[in-house]
């Protein structure tokens, strides 16, 4: 199968490549490098730079060229900045998603393999978090996914196209074989700025509150593997190729790690001190939040295999050292 990874050169989309490319698959990559990295192409995947505004232009002329599936994974993702510019998070995460729909029904491409959130589900009403727990996000970016799964609905009823959503929770990690190495850009992420405070880039981290109902105080969330996250895009792909139905899933681990359980994992791994300080909540932070991945494992055959904490760690800390 000849399949599109639009997003391709990001950190979650360099990963999704590199899997799709393990699995035998006709890979072409287009991205507009605004937060993907050259140094996270490889020479197996052809390469097109080109944006999914450009509708006319060069979103036109990739998906013109017969695709048998498309990956999106082009959306902009930082949550705190989607409510200070929601303006920035529509015209690219909506109208982005609109063009991509539109030119995928001109060009007859049918199988779409969406990269949702978790952030689709807002504050947590129980724990583990399934899909038929009630959408109400808290956030304009978790706003955008939820509208966005909405698109591919009507879309799927209206033009025939299917679709796989996958809401995942905390992406972490880097490939485990070592083969994937750009990190990401201005990171906001709990596992990067740990990573960022080992290897001197920060001087210290802070940890958003210590007084939760949790055994340590901190928050827990659910931190799934990017290398596992992968494996569940080209699972998405083969159950729309298999099924013909369009399927909303979680892809998550099912564990929950805290802020200091990850602090102090990472201290252990790097050998470094990691200097944090702790600081107020952040207002909107559930104590705790995990996944449901049962839907997952039924429908996609999928489950975590690479989200242990030693894991997600070792990886990580491995992808910077290499840039230290």
């Amino acid at each position: 199968m000849n399949i599109l990874i639009i997003g391709g050169a990001g950190y979650i989309g360099s990963h999704v490549v590199r899997d799709f490319l393990d699995q035998g698959y006709a890979v072409t990559v287009f991205d507009n490098l605004s937060s993907g990295l050259r140094e996270n192409l490889f020479p197996e995947a052809s390469f097109i730079y080109g944006d999914i505004m450009d509708y006319t232009g060069l979103l036109r002329a990739a998906l013109s060229k017969r695709f048998d599936g498309l990956i999106h994974l082009a959306a902009f993702k930082a949550a705190g900045e989607s409510m200070i510019k929601p303006e920035k998070y529509s015209v690219n995460n909506i109208s982005g998603t609109i063009n991509i729909l539109n030119m995928a029904t001109e060009t007859g491409i049918n199988k779409i393999v969406f990269s949702s959130s978790a952030a689709v589900y807002g504050e947590p009403k129980y724990l583990p978090i399934d899909e038929q727990h009630p959408t109400k996000p808290e956030n304009y970016y978790g706003f955008t996914k939820r509208e966005i799964e909405r698109f591919l609905g009507w879309y799927d009823k209206l033009k025939g196209i299917r679709f796989v959503a996958l809401r995942y929770f905390n992406a972490a990690g880097y490939d485990v074989r070592g083969r994937i190495s750009g990190l990401e850009q201005n990171p906001a992420n709990l596992l990067p700025v740990v990573m960022e405070v080992a290897a001197g880039i920060r001087t210290e981290m802070q940890v958003f509150g210590n007084d939760y109902d949790t055994p340590d105080g901190t928050c827990i969330r659910d931190y799934i593997h990017v290398s596992d996250l992968a494996i569940g895009h080209v699972a998405a792909m083969n159950y729309l190729v298999a099924k013909d139905k369009s399927l909303i899933v979680n892809l998550g681990s099912e564990k929950g790690l805290s802020v200091l359980e990850v602090l102090e994992t990472a201290r252990r791994i790097t050998g470094k001190p990691i200097p944090a300080k702790i600081v107020g909540r952040r207002p909107g932070d559930p104590a705790k939040l995990t996944a449901s991945a049962k839907y997952a494992r039924e429908t996609l055959g999928w489950g975590a295999q690479h989200s242990d904490l030693d894991t997600l760690i070792s990886t990580t800390w491995e992808a910077y050292r290499r840039h230290i």
